[in-house]
């Protein structure tokens, strides 16, 4: 779903507080809708937490490579999982 499409869903408070839940305004959300203003990085993330993916950051600035960054994001978790479990094996070993 696009942004424009999105917020034209929402009344007045709803955009009121998906701005507030994004730290933006209800007035740059409507200038990145229309293409008027490029979102950031870091309002595309926003957008697509506050709206669960609704706005996914690849539908507001396709020109990101946002599957690498995913990727990247996936592959560290997935380190960190393995890390912890490697940590608890040996926390029960020494037990």
């Amino acid at each position: 779903m696009t942004l424009l499409d999105y917020i034209k869903s929402l009344d007045k408070d709803g955009l009121q507080q998906l701005a507030a839940k994004c730290q933006t305004t209800p007035g740059q959300l409507r200038q990145v809708a229309y293409g008027n203003r490029r979102a950031s990085a870091a309002l595309c993330i926003a957008l697509d937490r506050a709206s669960a993916g609704a706005i996914p950051c690849e539908e507001t600035r396709p020109d990101i490579e946002w599957a690498y960054l995913r990727g990247t994001a996936r592959r560290c978790a997935e380190r960190r999982a393995a890390e912890r479990r490697q940590a608890e094996r040996r926390a029960g070993g020494a037990a």
